[in-house]
């Protein structure tokens, strides 16, 4: 197995520290699925911040959304409420909270006009999508059952979330992006300022780890096929 960043002990020992807070909520009557929705939504500010160019709120708002998201499956184990349902709105909620936080740096990133911010954002993003679609397609299928895919790849969605996190935080200390004329598509100037350093380097970052995970859990599945399905391939076969 090719191993994740973050070690399955390490999140073994997060889930457990999670546990308390986790019961609280329920005890004030939140279920996990109502958990999971308030997590999209702090999603949801965390983009509309970007987008407004609060960086620093963003990035405080995206590293308290994903301690957040640790509540909703913590409070279903613990009170035996875990269902595929739970699941699967889980799953949909989180790509749709990181959907709306790139979607968020694009625009702020283009406000401030600085395309070539809105063009890795959306690079990252899309490489973010299919780490997860890799994971969902393999255990579809068969592969890697469980959580064991999870614990695949340099970067699952934990280290992309804190490298987002530190860059967000390090570009609001910065001041932010600053508009350049430079004359060419991918705007390359000498005259970036810290600001848009750090979110170039930030998002490139994101979207090339995010793609060598990807490649990572490819890897990881056709390691698993047996020789003949490997000669032999499946047809056109769509999701």
């Amino acid at each position: 197995m090719i191993g994740s960043l973050v070690s399955p002990e390490l999140r073994a020992r997060v889930r457990g520290l999670a546990l308390p807070v986790a019961l609280a909520f329920g005890r004030v009557g939140f279920t996990p699925n109502a958990l999971t929705v308030v997590g999209f939504g702090i999603s949801v500010v965390a983009g509309a911040a970007a987008a407004m160019g609060a960086w620093t709120a963003a990035g405080l708002l995206v590293i308290f959304g994903g301690i957040f998201d640790l509540f909703d499956g913590a409070l279903a184990r613990a009170t035996n409420r875990v269902s595929r349902l739970g699941a699967f709105l889980d799953s949909v909620f989180d790509r749709a909270g990181e959907a709306v936080l790139y979607f968020g740096i694009a625009i702020g990133s283009l406000s401030a006009g600085f395309q070539v911010g809105g063009i890795l954002a959306t690079a990252a993003m899309a490489a973010s999508f299919m780490v997860s679609y890799a994971r969902a397609k393999s255990e579809s299928l068969g592969f890697t059952p469980g959580t064991g895919m999870a614990n695949v790849g340099v970067a699952p969605r934990e280290v992309r979330l804190v490298l987002l996190t530190i860059g967000l935080l390090l570009l609001g200390a910065a001041g932010g992006p600053a508009p350049i004329d430079c004359g060419n598509r991918f705007c390359i100037s000498s005259d970036w300022t810290t600001g848009s350093t750090v979110l170039v380097a930030t998002l490139g970052l994101i979207a090339v780890l995010a793609t060598i995970t990807t490649i990572q859990r490819i890897v990881h599945v056709a390691r698993q096929t047996p020789p003949e399905e490997l000669s032999n391939p499946g047809g056109d076969q769509h999701p």
